[in-house]
């Protein structure tokens, strides 16, 4: 008997939207915000990343603006939707650097770390 895969939830309760495809984000790569055991580093929130953002992140040991051809991986620019890891989120929330997000693409796991109310004051998608 093969098990079913219950349907992604994004924060908010509802289907799990696609967050970016250029360039193509999440941590399988699909587009999304999904994760699963394989994902240690949670990367659920997805954020339309900010030049203030990218160099918070390099920063902290973690450089997604520069290209690595080895790996498929252009480089962000501000404006590229990409699903950030819930604690990276977090910390560039204390630091002032938060990204806006995209409440429907961004993962129900990341409640675990981050703030409803949080992400919602970063948000790009509610009404």
């Amino acid at each position: 008997m093969t098990e079913v895969m219950a349907e992604p939830i994004n924060v908010l309760g509802e289907t799990l939207e696609a967050c970016g495809n250029d360039p193509v984000t999440g941590f399988y790569r699909d587009g999304c915000c999904n994760t699963g055991p394989d994902d240690a580093g949670q990367h659920t929130v997805c954020a339309v990343v900010t030049d203030e953002f990218l160099a918070f992140s390099q920063a902290r040991g973690n450089d997604l603006s520069t290209p690595v051809p080895a790996f498929g991986f252009p480089g962000l620019k501000a404006g590229d939707s990409w699903c950030l890891c819930a604690g990276r989120w977090q910390e560039a929330l204390a630091a002032g650097a938060a990204p806006r997000v995209r409440l429907r693409a961004t993962h129900q796991d990341t409640l675990s770390v981050c703030e409803l109310a949080d992400l919602k004051r970063h948000a790009i998608d509610l009404s």
